[in-house]
Formats: structure tokens, sequence, C-alpha cells
């Protein structure tokens, strides 16, 4: 083997390494347009049998060739995007091309950075604004078009006066509910990294809400059914925010069950609960309502989401109870467990870990 031989093999094998030991996928292609390595991080990324491929076998999405080619042909860094399909997610990777020239060999760097959690988030907060700004939009208008419409034609109808100002009362009130369930949601957000530290009397804090619910149970003409929650059962948390969650989640079952049924509310504790791998006490709260079909249950948390709008609207709900529960329970390390099959009613389950 002669010394520039020797010197491009040894070359290669340092490449290879530092390759290798890259965290980001790495894929060297080198002065034969021929992948010369392709890391464990990229075989994830592309599946195994790159390397000795031409690089337009392995690489194919046009945007990420052309600025391969461009380094290639011309020595200038290039940088482009790369998306690819995993199972049900979208993966985004903003993809750095880099040329590296020895003395006796080049090569061009294509290293993945993954921008996917970035660009879900943005895609979050787009969906999120848009939400919010259809929810708020339909009862303005509503509101809007009343007070024309009083200033106007109906200046002098006593009548219509008094059925416009009564749903302009409701528009607002529900423009008032959104508000603040959102300032709720943003309160809970800003402190989902705090553990609370409070001692909380789970059983305490579940027969308060029972007990401020039954005016509203009563004019549905529904039984509240309150089974265990003889013993003290202490979490660590926030009283007020777990008030929230129970209220919110009795009041549901009031609200989507029928008139005149029950909602069951039982509290139990356990010294393995199975979902927290420990020691935890269970609130199951149980309603004879209609159901909740299977393929809406895992988006039930999720903000604005609603299984049925018009009858939530109906119902005075904003979409943002179910998601400011999930990331109260986040908060105190507790879930929140849905089983539901329609026509069978559903069970809620919060279930928080002992301190």
């Amino acid at each position: 083997m002669n010394t520039s031989q020797y010197s491009k093999t040894s070359a290669n094998d340092l490449v290879i390494e530092m390759a290798s030991a890259m965290p980001l996928p790495l894929i060297v292609i080198g002065n034969d347009e021929r992948v010369l390595v392709a890391n464990q991080k990229a075989e994830d990324l592309f599946g195994t049998g790159a390397q000795g491929r031409h690089y337009i076998t392995v690489l194919r999405q046009p945007m990420l060739l052309d600025a391969i080619e461009n380094v290639l042909r011309l020595g200038e860094d290039a940088t482009a995007t790369y998306r690819v399909s995993e199972s049900a997610r979208d993966l985004h990777f903003e993809v750095q091309v880099r040329a590296a020239v020895t003395p006796d060999s080049s090569y061009v760097i294509v290293a993945f950075e993954d921008k996917t959690e970035l660009q879900e988030a943005g895609q979050m907060r787009r969906d999120f604004v848009a939400n919010v700004s259809h929810e708020l939009r339909t009862p303005l208008t509503a509101v809007l078009g009343f007070i024309e419409t009083l200033l106007g034609p109906a200046a002098n109808d006593g009548d219509a006066r008094t059925r416009f100002l009564s749903i302009m009362d409701s528009e607002a009130k529900r423009m008032n509910r959104i508000v603040g369930d959102l300032l709720s949601l943003s309160r809970v957000e800003a402190d989902r990294r705090v553990r609370p530290t409070d001692q909380v009397n789970v059983p305490s804090v579940v027969r308060s809400v029972v007990q401020t619910l039954q005016p509203l149970a009563a004019a549905r003409h529904v039984s509240l059914r309150l089974e265990g929650g003889d013993t003290e059962d202490l979490v660590s948390g926030d009283q007020d925010q777990l008030t929230q969650v129970f209220t919110n989640l009795v009041e549901n079952a009031i609200k989507y069950g029928p008139d005149g049924g029950e909602v069951s509310i039982c509290i139990t504790s356990h010294a393995i609960e199975p979902t927290m791998r420990g020691p935890a006490v269970r609130v199951d709260i149980a309603d004879q309502g209609e159901g909740i079909p299977a393929h809406h249950i895992p988006r039930l948390t999720e903000r604005f989401y609603r299984v049925d709008n018009h009858r939530s609207r109906e119902m005075g709900g904003t979409g943002l109870g179910l998601a400011i529960v999930k990331h109260i329970l986040n908060r105190h390390r507790g879930r929140l467990r849905v089983e539901s099959h329609a026509g069978n009613g559903s069970c809620f389950s919060v279930i928080l870990p002992y301190n």
C-alpha cells in the first residue's frame, strides 16, 4: 500500500469514527458521491444498508438533493429541510450540508437536526389562536348584531329589546366563561413545573364539591351518590386546583347525563395502584349518559375539542375544562383515565399519588 492510499484509508476511518460518535443523524458522502457512512441515528431514520449506495437513492427529497448538489459542485454550504412520516406523526428536520476537505479526499457532511417539537409547538400556538378567535368571534358577532338592531329598527320595540338583551346577556356570559377558563389554563401552565407542597384531604375536597353542586343536580333531577372517602387520604396538592378538577368532572357528569339519572362518585385508596405503580387515591365519577365513542376519547383533553359542539355550547361549555383538568393533574403527578362506551355512560377516574 502506498503512502497516499494509506493516508486516504486512515482519513476515511477517522471520518467514520467521528460520524459514529455524533448524537445527531449524520451521513457522510465521499467524492465518488456514494454514502461513506451513516451513523446509528441515521440508520434509525433511513434504515440499514445506506453505506456504499449513491446518495440519490438514500436521500430522495428534491430540496435536500439540490442542497447536496450545490455543495458537491460549488463547495458552498447549504441548508435544507427534510420531512418524513413516522406512524401517525410527521417528523421535521433541519439539514446542514457542509463540505469537508482533507489533503487526499473530500467529503460532504449531511447533519439532521430534529425540529419536530418546535414545529408542533408552533402549530399548536397557531391552532390555539385560531380556536380562541373563533370561539370569541361567534358570541361577539351576535352581540354586535343585536346592538345594531336595537339602535336601529328595534329601537322602540319593547318586546324585541327584552328578547335581544336576554340573548346578549347569555353571549356575554359565554365570552366571560371562555376568558376565565383561558386565564385559569394560563395560570396552571405557568405553575406546571412547581410541585404543590400543601397537604390536601381528597375526600374532604370531593364532599365539598358534591355539596356545592347539589342545587345544579336537583335542577336536573339528578341524584349524586357518594361512596367511600371515610378515611383521611392526604396528598401533596393545591386545594383550589383539585377542587376545580372535581367540580369540572362532576358538573360535566350532571350536565351530560340524563335528567332524572344518577352520578356516582366513588373514592377508594390503593396500596398499589397499577397506573401509578405505588400507593394512590382514586376517585371514579360515573354518569348514565349516552357515552363517548371510542375515537373521541384520546382527544378529550385537547383545547376546544368537543364531542358534540352544539350540545356543549348549549350547556355553557367552553371546550377548555378537560384541558385544565389534564394540566392540573400533570402538576400533581396524577392521571386521568376515561372509560366509556356509546350508550352505556362514561367514567372519569382521577388518580393521585400519596405523599
